[in-house]
């Protein structure tokens, strides 16, 4: 694969081109790929630290530790998200985590009550993570994330790379089953979120989070009864600032 991957980075960036080639890639085999095409200082993994984090960070930490890892802190996260951080960081051995808050003005301007979640969750997720996560990877040519097909909604039919704006992305884990997660798991010994055992299935913001069934889709958690499934970071390109 790090053949694959050096070829493209001398003959031929196109998105396109690099999916086909990663597209039956193994999560190892896509980051490594990704530090060849992109270049570890222009690399960042950004990660929520959530119900499924674990998986994608060990992955990175076992090819290189030192890869810029993203955390939005969007100042509404569960206490149990920012002690997982913490132990995620010790025990994997991550080299370069950036916690990322929200622009203090912004916030001043347009959520000084703390309640726009409620009100208008589309700009508390605008000024609280598309705007942030913009910032933060104003230094970076390519990022990589952990969604997942089988997370369903828009995310059913994912590429391993795609563009984003002026950036690539990488989808390492696009492909993956649940089964492959659990194993990663299971063989690194790796600590689970403190709230997947109260039924919490996909964690994000505390206020838009709750609990959801075993028969329902994976993000049904997520701003339940606002037909909302994604916070727009991952659908809204991430401009070069």
């Amino acid at each position: 694969m790090s053949t694959l991957a050096a070829s493209h980075q001398a003959d031929d960036t196109s998105v396109a081109a690099l999916d086909a080639a990663l597209r039956n890639a193994t999560p190892p085999e896509v980051i490594e790929a990704a530090l060849q095409v992109i270049g570890r200082d222009r690399l960042a993994v950004v990660s929520s630290f959530g119900s499924e984090s674990a998986a994608l960070l060990k992955v990175t930490a076992d090819v290189d530790p030192a890869i810029p890892v993203v955390f939005l802190d969007t100042g509404h996260m569960f206490a149990e998200t920012l002690g997982y951080r913490d132990q995620l960081i010790d025990i994997l051995g991550l080299r370069d985590v950036r916690s990322i808050e929200p622009d203090a003005a912004a916030l001043a301007r347009e959520d000084a009550d703390n309640d726009l979640w409620f009100s208008d969750p589309d700009t508390c997720c605008r000024i609280r993570k598309v705007e942030p996560l913009a910032r933060a990877l104003a230094p970076f040519t390519g990022w990589i994330n952990g969604r997942k097909r089988f997370q369903g909604g828009l995310r059913a039919a994912i590429a391993v790379v795609e563009q984003d704006g002026a950036r690539m992305k990488f989808n390492p884990f696009a492909n993956v089953s649940r089964e492959v997660i659990a194993e990663i798991y299971r063989s690194a010994n790796l600590p689970q979120h403190p709230l997947v055992a109260s039924g919490f299935r996909s964690i994000g913001c505390m206020p838009c989070t709750s609990r959801s069934d075993a028969g329902e889709d994976e993000r049904a958690g997520r701003w339940r009864g606002r037909g909302k499934t994604e916070c727009g970071i991952h659908t809204i390109a991430t401009p070069a600032v």
